[in-house]
């Protein structure tokens, strides 16, 4: 039987060429990048070759870019450094500030705006409409005389919907605010000129674009103030602490260089094949929906609901096939309770409870997408036949 990868948003296989790449610093040259010697200067060397790299790609300076553990120590950092760096410069004042993000963003993001707001500071939570879509007007709205920070994703993580965020940018450029944006789904997918982007803080993830796990980073804009939140070292121009990931840092600008080079025609096919499995799931499969904006979207990122089916029961089945696709965010895959996203679009029960998500990569191929299909046809079917709700 062959194994049908469908969860690409949870994590991506690593390229071939970027373990090449990653290989000599695990046994040849492992060097500490902190070390004098020559070990540890090749190392240093790689690093700084590898920030280079991504810099370049994003069409910023080799300073702008720092290296994390992943996607949620670089929201983390964003969001307090930031808030830290305000405490900082302003003591004297009651007012902790305000903060802007909205209500569909991933936890790293959410979760630490709640434990902001337990601190003092005010958070506002923007809703989206059906499409997942933020509002500018009630953007602009929202922005307070104390607002310092703007936290808005890229594109989102369950539905693929992808935020306007040149827009997002220039309100926050006009107002003096601060703009992050959550960026590890779609770093890889569009072209970025971080420098002429009005854009603040980006944070990304490698194995969310063919890297490595446990590597990521934080694009800061020269001229921010940020504060550290993990101290030690003197690591990455003294702002995060902790011996240099060498391996996961070179694999990560492979990787980006990678799905740069080949982005406008993965990113055409790999979205055909997504409509093509949408086309035919909705033509087949009676009472069964599309989440998400069809038009603003990730290319690979197809989000669906199936009523009278539970999905957890529906994922099994496909499991049990061969296909491997997941029931929203793989972050809060075992926890229970409906997604925060679908809940903000205001998706029904019956929609949330069967939302299944499937994300492509240019790896899958239209014979899959067949099998799939076919399989999703009688699985759904055999499903709504044991739902004595679903009969009457």
């Amino acid at each position: 039987m062959e194994t049908i990868y469908f969860d690409n948003a949870a994590t991506t296989r690593t390229e071939p060429e970027v373990l090449e790449a990653m290989l000599p610093y695990f046994v040849e040259e492992y060097g500490n990048p902190s070390s004098l010697h020559e070990y540890g200067l090749h190392a240093k060397k790689a690093v700084s070759e590898a920030r280079m790299t991504i810099a370049e790609l994003l069409g910023c300076k080799p300073n702008e870019i720092f290296f994390t553990s992943g996607g949620t120590e670089a929201d983390n950092w964003a969001i307090k450094g930031t808030c830290l760096a305000r405490e900082a410069g302003n003591a004297e004042e009651k007012s902790l500030g305000h903060i802007v993000t909205t209500a569909i963003e991933h936890h790293a993001v959410l979760h630490t705006c709640r434990f902001l707001e337990k601190r003092g500071y005010a958070v506002t939570y923007l809703p989206v409409d059906e499409l997942g879509r933020i509002s500018l007007t009630e953007l602009a709205n929202a922005l307070r005389p104390d607002t310092f920070l703007i936290s808005v994703m890229y594109a989102n993580n369950e539905v693929g919907t992808v935020q306007p965020v040149g827009e997002i940018a220039e309100l926050a450029r006009q107002r003096g605010v601060a703009f992050h944006t959550d960026a590890v789904q779609a770093a890889g997918h569009f072209e970025e000129k971080l420098s002429t982007s009005g854009i603040t803080f980006l944070s990304a993830s490698a194995h969310k674009f063919g890297g490595p796990k446990g590597v990521g980073f934080l694009y800061v804009r020269e001229g921010t103030k940020l504060v550290p939140i993990l101290h030690g070292g003197a690591q990455e121009q003294q702002m995060r602490s902790g011996t240099e990931n060498v391996p996961g840092i070179v694999g990560m600008a492979k990787a980006l260089e990678l799905t740069m080079k080949k982005r406008r025609e993965r990113e055409r096919k790999v979205a055909e094949l997504r409509d093509y499995f949408a086309g035919r799931l909705l033509a087949e499969i009676p009472m069964s929906r599309r989440n998400g904006d069809p038009e603003e979207c990730l290319s690979g990122n197809l989000n669906m609901s199936f009523a009278g089916v539970q999905a957890s029961s529906l994922l099994v089945f496909l499991d049990m096939a061969g296909i491997h696709c997941s029931s929203g965010s793989a972050c809060t895959s075992a926890s229970s309770g409906a997604s925060h996203v679908l809940l903000a679009m205001g998706l029904s029960d019956q929609w949330i409870n069967g939302s299944v998500r499937m994300t492509l990569s240019e790896h899958n191929t239209k014979e899959q997408v067949d099998y799939a299909v076919e399989k999703m046809r009688e699985f759904v079917a055999k499903l709504r036949d044991q739902n004595p709700a679903w009969k009457k």
